[in-house]
Order: structure tokens, then C-alpha cells, then sequence
């Protein structure tokens, strides 16, 4: 089985419209929202009208615009003049009043998704925030306090130092032994090499280059996305897409 989610919907316009398009072409399987994009309320209508809420989950963030609590935007391990810095220390424990703001945060986030009519199944993270060592707890209980019980793996595909296989190994280990269902396989188009691994998840980032072609973004160059053209698996490989609803 193959599933690729799209994050970041709600993030931006473009990237909503590259999403829907995506849906429609067969090139994904699964989107992830953000809370508190700018494009939230149009990303919830273009679900509605296209028909893809029930393929929806939580693209959780702590790194990236403007939180949706006070506790959070006061919080100054994440934040700066009420909006998310990117500098987050993920080897650094959590103070208490740390973890509260993360968890008042991430537990609103989940909820403005589910009061907007989505039925979240499945999780996943801004910058791979949920997989840092001391916010991951936060994130395992936020999901089971709403029902979500998939949540994405470590990436374990593409090169990867020594080092950093432990720690992803451990993490992933932990999904299973509390109960969450996941894929055995993750990562992104560039970590694919000529064969799909089995029970895969693969990561893109749906946007379109100043052509107007859409790609899988992975920078911006004078103001515009830059990327591979976001091809089909099917295409390419031989493969039937899956979704994460079929887990």
C-alpha cells in the first residue's frame, strides 16, 4: 500500500488550489491541515466542495505564523511578538508552564479542525514537531483525547546518519507499543529510489512554480515556489494509491 498526504493545507492559496488539483488528478491519497494558516476557512471550504474532508488530518504547528492561544504566543521557547520564531530546541526538556502552553495550543488546534466538521484520523506535524523527544508525549495524548489513532512515522527512508537512525527507530517503536496505527515506511519523493517499499508513506508538498506547473516544493526563488514537477506514483511505479481512512 501506498499513501501520499499533502501537508500544509490551508497554508497559502496557491497551495490550497495545488492540493485540490492534486486530489482531482489522483497524485495524493491524504492532505494534513494547519489550524492556523491564513487559508484555513477557504481550505475547509475546498474540502467540502470537492469532496475530500473524510481524507483530511491535523498538520500539527509550533513553528510557523500565529498561534491560536495567548499561552502560546506569550511562550518564549516558541514564540516571538506573538508568532512562531522556528527556533525550537528539540533535545531541550520542557519546563511546566512550557508543556501547558504546548498542550492548551496543539489541543486547540485539533478542536477548531473538528468544530469545522472534519472527523480527524490521522496526524502529522509542521517541520516533524510531533516527532521531537519532548513534545511527542504531548502530542500521543492530544490524540487520543480526540479520537485521532494514526499518526505519521519518523522518516526511515533515504540517507540517514547513524546517528539520527536511533532516535527515529525509538520513536517509531513507541507508536506501535501505544497503540497507533501507522505505515512501516516514510519519507519524501527525493528519499525514493527505483523501487516503492512496501506499507509506504510518502510526504509532498503540493504549490506551483512561476509556469504555473505544479510541483512538490521544496524552496522559493524570487518569490516563487521552486521543485519537482509532482508526478503519478501510479505512472511511475505500478501502484494504487491507499489512503490512511483504509489503515
Amino acid at each position: 500500500m501506498t499513501i501520499i498526504n499533502a501537508d500544509d493545507f490551508g497554508l497559502s492559496k496557491s497551495v490550497n488550489k495545488a492540493i485540490t488539483d492534486a486530489f482531482e488528478g489522483g497524485l495524493i491519497s491524504n492532505t494534513t491541515m494547519l489550524a492556523n494558516g491564513g487559508y484555513f476557512d477557504e481550505a475547509v471550504k475546498l474540502a467540502g466542495e470537492h469532496n475530500f474532508s473524510h481524507k483530511v488530518g491535523i498538520h500539527f504547528n509550533l513553528t510557523e505564523g500565529i498561534p491560536l492561544t495567548d499561552d502560546m504566543k506569550n511562550c518564549a521557547a516558541f514564540c516571538e511578538d506573538g508568532k512562531f520564531h522556528k527556533r525550537i530546541n528539540r533535545l531541550k526538556p520542557l519546563n511546566k508552564s512550557e508543556k501547558a502552553a504546548v498542550y492548551k495550543e496543539l489541543s486547540a488546534q485539533a478542536q477548531k479542525i473538528k468544530n469545522a466538521g472534519f472527523d480527524i484520523d490521522h496526524a502529522d506535524s509542521h517541520h516533524h514537531i510531533h516527532t521531537a523527544v519532548f513534545i511527542a508525549p504531548i502530542v500521543f495524548r492530544i490524540c487520543r483525547e480526540n479520537g485521532i489513532n494514526k499518526i505519521r512515522l519518523h522518516r526511515n527512508i533515504g540517507i540517514i546518519p547513524s546517528y539520527k537512525k536511533l532516535i527515529k527507530n525509538l520513536y517509531n517503536k513507541s507508536l506501535n507499543k501505544k497503540g497507533f496505527l501507522t505505515v512501516e515506511h516514510f519519507g519524501s519523493l527525493k528519499d525514493i529510489g527505483d523501487i516503492l517499499p512496501d506499507n509506504l508513506e510518502i510526504m509532498v508538498h503540493p504549490d506551483y512554480d512561476k509556469n504555473g506547473a505544479i510541483i512538490d516544493r521544496r524552496g522559493m526563488e524570487d518569490d516563487f515556489p521552486t521543485g519537482v514537477p509532482l508526478y503519478s506514483v501510479s505512472d511511475k511505479y505500478g501502484t494504487e494509491l491507499t489512503s490512511y481512512g483504509d489503515l
